[in-house]
């Protein structure tokens, strides 16, 4: 890959960082570079540069002192994990450092490390030289720091599948598709002198070609489910004034976070929290109540409880007995869920009825197959839709019967296109490095 000779001098270095959070009873730190079980070895009780790979060792953290008759002092105890190039995390030689969680022992572990040579690890360093090494393609990558960041089942499984290559096993059957037409266009072109030989039947390469438009389109409208479930599903709940939107707000969360009032228009603005719900992690929106009123500052809250319902997928719409449910736009694509408060069956207050409504909106999100590729990253998002607008030239250009030469560019491009997302055309250290920055220290 040409991105390797343009980052090779950063992977000359040995890095050093804290993999784990404060506070807790043991911390550890991971060490990545050739010169890595040299430099550990200085600072540790044990020679660990003939240690055997895959093995755990017991020993101290040791200070060299300029004391007479005092050689060492002990920092702490601890577990030392070797592994050797190429099995590892990032490919390289490695450790890892288990030791106690103290403050103080961790960066002083730290600046041992660095003395010797080491340097800090950029956020995500690890994971990037595990990809410039060949040990996952970029979209296992940016998994990684989905499987950090997930927060319910539903973001793990998807962040499981694509760190096991879900989306790269996708892209991989396109690409051989892909392949087989652009191969037979080329070889086309070059027996363009006999007339007589057609390599390339229009037709079939026609259906192919939208087929793949089809799978491609599939992947890119997933990025909807996908990113709702990354972020939370958005859930307006909607009304008139006084019909319980806070009240029910407050029992969903099970805190008192909107304030409840008998007096009508006292939410002026969207108030947002999230819960888990089963497997999935809902954003409620409590919104203003909708009525006709001339006071401009409830009616600017009115304005965003539209606009925050527009932007949901789910929308609870609130009443009460005697009151209408307001009139608002609803796409189609969108969720309604009515409830009528302050009834035998439904009582926000008491929570009567809450458990079937966190029933209902469970049963709201879209269900997906285990098999089921669900796009998170608006990158690869972006990259499926150029690829989608390229490939429309393809299928465009086959119906047109234009010449193959220009069909083979534009099949090259949606090629290309689909290629970033696995990180084979990701060519400048900039992109790369935008791509880990948002990585945590030590990953």
């Amino acid at each position: 890959m040409s991105l390797c000779t343009a980052t090779s001098s950063m992977n000359s270095d040995t890095i050093c960082a804290i993999a784990t959070a404060p506070g807790g009873a043991l911390g550890i730190i991971r060490i990545s570079g050739a010169q890595a079980l040299e430099i550990l070895s200085s600072i540790f009780s044990k020679d660990l540069t003939q240690a055997q790979p895959n093995t755990i060792h017991y020993g101290h953290i040791v200070e060299c002192v300029a004391v007479p008759q005092q050689h060492t002092a002990v920092i702490d105890e601890a577990l030392v994990s070797v592994f050797r190039a190429p099995h590892s995390y990032t490919g390289e030689d490695a450790a890892e450092i288990s030791c106690h969680g103290s403050r103080y022992i961790l960066n002083k572990v730290l600046e041992l490390l660095i003395q010797q040579g080491c340097r800090m690890a950029n956020p995500g360093e690890f994971t990037q030289r595990a990809f410039l090494n060949g040990k996952m393609d970029l979209s296992q990558a940016e998994a990684v720091a989905d499987l950090i960041a997930s927060t319910n089942k539903a973001t793990h499984d998807i962040a499981i599948s694509q760190l096991r290559g879900g989306i790269s096993t996708e892209l991989d059957r396109l690409r051989e598709q892909l392949l087989r037409i652009t191969s037979l266009l080329e070889l086309e072109l070059d027996f363009s002198d006999h007339e007589d030989l057609e390599f390339a039947d229009r037709t079939e390469l026609l259906q192919l070609a939208q087929a793949i438009d089809t799978h491609i389109t599939r992947l890119a409208q997933s990025f909807e489910v996908g990113n709702a479930l990354k972020n939370g599903i958005p859930v307006a709940i909607v009304g008139a004034p006084n019909v319980g939107k806070s009240t029910l707000l407050n029992a969903l969360l099970g805190e008192d976070r909107a304030i409840v009032s008998d007096i009508q228009g006292t939410t002026r603005d969207a108030i947002e929290d999230c819960i888990q719900l089963g497997d999935v992690t809902f954003r409620f929106i409590d919104t203003a109540g909708i009525r006709h009123t001339d006071d401009q500052i409830e009616n600017l809250g009115i304005e965003r409880s539209i606009a925050a319902a527009q932007r949901a997928r789910i929308i609870l719409l609130m009443t009460q007995p005697g009151i209408p449910y307001p009139d608002i736009p609803v796409r189609d694509d969108q969720i309604v869920i009515r409830i009528e408060n302050k009834t035998e069956a439904f009582q926000a207050k008491f929570g009567v009825g809450l458990d079937d409504l966190k029933q209902r909106l469970i049963d709201a999100v879209p269900q997906t197959a285990d098999s089921d590729v669900i796009i998170t990253n608006a990158r690869h998002y972006e990259a499926l839709t150029r690829a989608h607008s390229h490939l429309q030239r393809v299928i465009d250009g086959l119906q047109q019967n234009i010449s193959g030469d220009l069909l083979s560019e534009d099949l090259r491009q949606v090629l290309d296109t689909l290629a970033e997302i696995t990180g084979g055309q990701i060519t400048t250290h900039e992109v790369l490095g935008n791509i880990f920055s948002h990585f945590c220290v030590g990953k």
